[in-house]
């Protein structure tokens, strides 16, 4: 029943980061305020899910519940600043955006390798984990690249990352009803 919630769960962040993805690219027209409303429920719903899924996986051994709830608590916190703050400057959403980014990044590469996970899910989270850490590399050092071109990275990481998570979680869940059929 655990592993029905989670691949659900993940498949639910790949969906969001799909719609955030094609809210970015194809209205890259968004003022600064619309695009910080989009980016904060966007990173509230993947701290959230963190959270649950670091929750639900701290007592089957998965060495990585641990960074899935401290990230959890760095995008929650990071979407609740943004959604109380609406104002920011620009180049404070840019620098809490790249910051994310590159937690995101670090932690879902370290977690490939702390976890018993199949090839092909280590594969996916080490490459979700890579792009993250490209994109917030790439918004930390390019901050005056304007306002659309920096609509346009977020787009696209969250256009790429969508599908790949939705992949990652259809290979665990295929993989985990595979497994008691091998007993």
């Amino acid at each position: 029943m655990q592993e029905d919630a989670m691949w659900g769960i993940r498949v639910t962040e790949g969906i969001v980061a799909l719609l955030f993805g094609i809210a970015a690219v194809f209205w890259p027209g968004l003022t600064i305020v619309t695009l910080l409303y989009l980016f904060a429920a966007f990173i509230l719903v993947s701290g959230i899910i963190n959270l649950i899924t670091g929750i639900f996986h701290m007592g089957d051994g998965a060495g990585s519940w641990f960074l899935k709830v401290l990230l959890a608590f760095i995008q929650v916190g990071i979407g609740i600043y943004l959604l109380r703050h609406p104002h920011v400057g620009f180049a404070t959403f840019i620098l809490l955006i790249g910051f994310a980014l590159i937690f995101r990044g670090v932690f879902e590469i370290v977690a490939a390798f702390m976890d018993e996970i199949g090839a092909g899910a280590r594969t996916m989270l080490i490459l979700v984990g890579a792009l993250a850490l490209l994109a917030g590399i790439i918004m930390l050092f390019q901050p005056v690249a304007g306002g659309v071109a920096f609509v346009w990275i977020l787009g696209l990481y969250a256009l790429i990352i969508g599908p790949m998570t939705i992949a990652s979680a259809l290979s665990e869940h295929h993989a985990s009803r595979r497994a008691p059929a091998r007993r």
